[in-house]
């Protein structure tokens, strides 16, 4: 009697490394450019200076509290040469190569580098390829490279857990934005706000907001649906989750088609290549039972891949539970576990866009030589002319152009990486400017400059017809003090 075939995960453990090696490689090449604004020796918020001002107060715990690679050297060749290392090893891991070692490498460098970069690498998504990059080098075969038409047979706790990662990721997004108590998501009303007050729209969103009420209360639904419902798909069956697959897939290309939220739905969707077992590939035939490794590189291998998968559960079992009640306390030594493996980001909690923003304040940066005639920095993303056509920009992650919009939500005295920016413009420093579209002094940097607060919303059609323009705007006033240049 023959029973049912065991569900096997070769070529998507085989694929799940490779498009996440890909996923490294744009995160990585997105911010090679943009470091030396940030956190370069004259950036906005040097890291150098952080790490020294960190060393002071924590001494030798420091390095243990911000691990990273930058503590051997942070100079902005540095911060280069961890980005190019990492984006070697992700082309290492596209490749099939050494993929142990390059997923290791990998991972270290883009934690090196959002350990570092402070306020402009704190986005979930950053968190979340760093818990799946993880997770990759758990799943990796010590192998030197991996064969395509043979891949190796994975762990299946680690598959797990990648199946348990995915659904905290989609079950907490939905879960928080429904226990929020927002009147706009309980009601369906949130795509009335979403389309124009989230960080970077694109001119699909433009057409969206002006959608008939039912079809995006209808959204809203779907959404919920998406969200609360289909992850408990994925401990369902093969066939249940396919139907995940299909359905977060089809989530992540609407959103993709209205915002730029840099690589968040590639990423979401590599993670969903994991819910596609074997026998969903029929244009893939395997060539043989794959070779099984020698007792002793499996005793090796499981004494550190088996501790580290159950560690990494615990912990995300841990930071999970809150989700539901707050001021749970964990038995002392989970919590001290907790403790010890926060500094490396790799085991997070998650839950998108908890409240609905409905307004949509805009920061626009304005220089002066006499203060009385004010010309404006344009940023390359965000709005600022309301004529500009809103563009795609993702995958690539602009950082100082999404900052800006939370800077925009709350005042400056919060976000004091603001001022400091105020400051480099004065100075003229290249690093920073180089961030901008347009800076209005190209010679001789201002004498002032100063932060105007307006309210923006997208335009109403006849508005756009009448002279093309996508957003409209009213003056609030100052966002902080204006700031001159000493002589």
């Amino acid at each position: 009697m023959t029973g049912r075939p065991r569900t096997t995960y070769r070529y998507a453990a085989d694929l799940f490394p490779r498009a996440l090696g890909l996923v490294y490689l744009i995160a990585l090449y997105s911010l090679l450019p943009q470091l030396p604004g940030l956190i370069g020796e004259n950036g906005i918020l040097p890291v150098t200076r952080f790490l020294d001002a960190v060393h002071g107060q924590l001494g030798e715990r420091a390095v243990w509290q911000l691990p990273s690679l930058l503590w051997l050297g942070s100079s902005d060749r540095a911060l280069a040469m961890v980005c190019w290392i990492g984006m070697i090893a992700a082309g290492f891991m596209v490749l099939g190569i050494v993929p142990f070692l390059s997923a290791l490498i990998a991972w270290l460098a883009y934690l090196s580098i959002t350990t570092g970069g402070q306020v402009f690498l704190g986005f979930q998504w950053d968190n979340l390829l760093l818990e799946s990059g993880f997770l990759a080098i758990l799943l990796a075969p010590m192998v030197v490279r991996v064969r395509v038409t043979d891949p190796p047979v994975p762990n299946r706790f680690v598959v797990f857990l990648l199946h348990w990662l995915l659904f905290r990721l989609m079950f907490a997004s939905g879960y928080v934005k429904w226990a929020s108590g927002d009147p706009s998501w309980r009601d369906l009303s949130a795509l009335q706000y979403h389309f124009w007050t989230q960080p970077l729209p694109i001119w699909t969103a433009w057409f969206a907001h002006h959608a008939p009420g039912w079809l995006l209360k209808s959204g809203t639904a779907i959404m919920f649906v998406i969200e609360l419902a289909v992850p408990w798909l994925i401990f369902a069956g093969r066939w249940p989750r396919l139907v995940a697959f299909l359905s977060f897939t089809l989530l992540q290309i609407g959103i993709a088609l209205t915002g730029n939220y840099g690589y968040f739905n590639g990423l979401s969707f590599v993670l969903g290549l994991l819910l596609l077992d074997d026998r969903l590939w029929p244009f893939r035939r395997l060539e043989a039972e794959p070779e099984m490794p020698s007792l002793r590189s499996r005793v090796l291998v499981g004494m550190i891949r088996w501790p580290l998968a159950f560690a990494v559960f615990l912990v995300s079992v841990v930071t999970f539970i809150p989700l539901f009640k707050r001021g749970v306390q964990p038995p002392a030594p989970l919590a001290e576990l907790v403790r010890v493996v926060a500094p490396f980001r790799s085991v997070n909690q998650y839950g998108l866009f908890a409240a609905m923003t409905k307004t949509r304040p805009e920061i626009v940066i304005e220089g002066s030589r006499d203060g009385k005639s004010w010309q404006a920095y344009e940023f390359p993303w965000k709005p600022g002319d309301i004529y500009r056509t809103p563009v795609i920009v993702a995958p690539h992650m602009p950082r100082l152009d999404w900052q800006m919009w939370f800077a925009a939500l709350g005042s400056y005295q919060g976000n004091p990486w603001f001022m400091n920016l105020l400051v480099r413009l004065l100075e003229g420093q290249p690093d920073v400017l180089a961030l901008l579209e347009h800076n209005p002094f190209p010679g001789e940097p201002p004498s002032f400059i100063r932060a105007v607060l307006y309210e923006y919303t997208f335009s109403t059609p006849d508005q756009y017809k009448a002279d093309y323009r996508w957003w409209d705007r009213s003056l609030k006033g100052l966002y902080c003090p204006i700031l001159s240049r000493t002589p």
